[in-house]
């Protein structure tokens, strides 16, 4: 596959780039956007990008997308993130509404896609106190009613966008087995008995407790099969991984760019800092990493568009493995050059470190998709 874009995607890239560059491409912008840098969404501008079209760019037709692929929304994902866009709402979205997309019901899809395309956020609630990298351990539960309606209580941790969503895609219990017996349930903001806490972390209000106490849901809330939740959650992993590395590259080239942009203009012992052997090979080693993380997550991409039915655990794995860390190492390598300058609120990068460092950790570890790539090695 070529790295190539066509020239409908070439177009849309340089339409995104251009929005970013007006609406948010200064600080001022950005910190008015945001409170300084503790919100990642901003409801106005997420609204005015449902207005272009944008925010369906991978979503049927029939239910107001445009009819991308996962490459188009790959692109989005890179370029805003790299333009500092705060729409951070889409990427649990995107990823969100691929579930109801594959499993949902024809009238789940026209609410739900639809919804999306025009702005609304979705949040989907896996984890738990007990239950993070293990999703198969998780305990909330979800049993019948007299009514053939559904209780469901319990307790999910780090979801993200929940404190914004207008609904969340639940996943509970409904039998004992470990991998058998867990089901998805839509729900929709404002349900009775479903309280949202938000959890403060160094990259701001991003991440929620969310307690369920006797929260009833009609029999019609069920999203896919009842039992059959988890090997639809393994459907899903290709959308998860890739989103997430395609936010994380656009992420990665932005620290690159800050910090070389210093490099050129910052001068110490009569020359720019950027001239010294020891940051320009720093900057060469980025810089290779980046082009090497780009081609790989367009490749996963265009596979993945080219056979939507097939599961790539392993190039999905590298991709987020890939993006993930080199987001992580960019913005590092970033602060390390600018001194103190990276360390100071005044400048991007120590944002850029904070919203780098976590993206190791959620969607599936670094350690889990080492282990996911190894064992289709057969090890």
């Amino acid at each position: 596959m070529a790295s190539r874009l066509t020239p409908e995607q070439s177009d849309f890239v340089a339409a995104v780039r251009d929005f970013a560059k007006r609406e948010c491409g200064t600080r001022e912008q950005r910190d008015a956007l945001t409170g300084d840098g503790r919100d990642r969404h901003h409801p106005g501008l997420y609204d005015r990008l449902a207005g272009l079209g944008w925010l369906g760019v991978c979503l049927p037709e029939q239910y107001g997308g445009s009819g991308g692929g996962l490459a188009d929304a790959c692109l989005f994902l890179e370029e805003t993130s790299y333009g500092m866009i705060p729409a951070g709402g889409f990427v649990t979205s995107v990823i969100t509404a691929k579930a109801y997309e594959r499993f949902g019901t024809e009238e789940q899809k026209r609410e739900v896609l639809t919804g999306v395309g025009r702005g609304r956020v979705l949040s989907i609630a896996m984890s738990e106190p007990g239950a993070g990298s293990d999703v198969g351990a998780l305990t909330c539960r979800a049993r019948r009613g007299p009514d053939g309606d559904w209780v469901i209580d319990g307790q999910k941790t780090w979801i993200s966008n929940a404190h914004i969503a207008d609904s969340i895609l639940l996943v509970a219990r409904t039998f004992g087995d470990k991998h058998a017996g867990l089901t998805m349930f839509h729900v929709p903001a404002g349900t009775p008995g479903v309280e949202i806490r938000g959890i403060e972390t160094m990259g701001g209000r991003e991440v929620n407790d969310v307690h369920l106490t006797d929260v009833r849901l009609p029999a019609d809330a069920v999203v896919g099969e009842v039992d059959n939740g988890w090997r639809q959650l393994m459907a899903g992993l290709n959308h998860e991984r890739l989103f997430l590395a395609a936010s994380m590259l656009g992420l990665a080239r932005r620290a690159f760019d800050d910090a070389v942009g210093y490099v050129r203009e910052r001068e110490q012992f009569g020359r720019p800092v950027g001239s010294f052997q020891a940051l320009r090979h720093r900057i060469a080693d980025l810089a290779t990493e980046i082009e090497c993380t780009r081609l790989l997550v367009r490749e996963v991409a265009l596979d993945c568009d080219a056979e939507p039915e097939r599961l790539f655990p392993r190039e999905a794995s590298m991709a987020k493995l890939k993006a993930t860390e080199t987001a992580k190492r960019a913005a590092l390598e970033g602060m390390q050059m600018m001194g103190g300058y990276g360390y100071a609120t005044e400048y991007d990068m120590e944002r850029h470190l904070r919203a780098a460092v976590v993206s190791t950790v959620y969607g599936g570890t670094s350690e889990i998709q080492r282990d996911v790539i190894g064992k289709t090695y057969g090890l």
